[in-house]
């Protein structure tokens, strides 16, 4: 894991009123290089039956969780150091929790993700935002690369973008506004048009599309372009 210095993060929606800017508080917070790889998780699954591709219930998982796996503890050598991937949130933060960690929050993982090699934050950078809509753009591979083989931030985090999509712990409340009654009336369908409205910069079409992706997700969904990483909070 890599120490996080803490900060302030403007969240990309901004529910502020009266003109006042939101900002949200980052405290420090240990968070890992790399995502969970295949070989990370066949370690936990066999420690913890339960979570075992044929032992696991559909609550918690659908039936394509692991469905890479050539069975409950045998993995395909070339995908030891690959990220783990079909697997759901509830299995994700099981794992985390099981080494005394969770999963990161959508600020956290945003902080951390808004790093280009040499700025913490390099939001305002066209070229950041355009290499990751570029990677956003290509169909998916059935084949992912091994971790820490990507780009590696000014944190010194791997793979925050380009390998492949990531759970957060709250990853269902992107439209959540804090006020039940709003929130029982929102329709996450049209987040993409209205969502725009909000949002803290309306050209940045990757954050769009992460923030979108989020709110279409369930708990159990297992995807294949979809993983995780830990964090620990300091």
């Amino acid at each position: 894991m890599v120490k996080i210095k803490g900060g302030i993060y403007q969240p990309f929606f901004d529910r502020s009123k009266d003109g006042v800017v939101s900002v949200s508080k980052v405290d420090p917070f240990l968070i890992d290089q790399v995502p969970v790889t295949n070989e990370d998780y066949l370690k936990f699954v066999t420690k913890n039956k339960r979570w075992r591709k044929s032992r696991v219930k559909n609550i918690f998982a659908e039936d394509s969780y692991l469905k890479h796996w050539l069975s409950d503890l045998k993995i395909k050598k070339k995908d030891r150091k690959r990220p783990l991937r079909f697997v759901s949130w509830f299995a994700a933060l099981s794992y985390c929790e099981s080494l005394g960690k969770t999963l990161p929050t959508v600020i956290q993982w945003e902080y951390v993700g808004a790093a280009s090699e040499k700025k913490a934050d390099a939001l305002g950078d066209e070229k950041y935002k355009q290499r990751i809509l570029k990677w956003y753009s290509r169909p998916s591979n059935k084949e992912t690369a091994e971790v820490g083989k990507g780009i590696r931030n000014f944190w010194g985090v791997y793979d925050m973008h380009g390998l492949q999509w990531e759970w957060t712990l709250d990853f269902n409340t992107a439209l959540v506004t804090g006020e039940s009654r709003e929130d029982s009336s929102l329709n996450r369908d049209k987040f993409c048009g209205s969502g725009a409205l909000g949002a803290k910069d309306k050209l940045d079409y990757g954050a769009f599309m992460r923030f979108g992706f989020r709110s279409s997700l369930k708990g159990n969904y297992t995807i294949g372009n979809l993983g995780f990483r830990c964090v620990k909070n300091l």
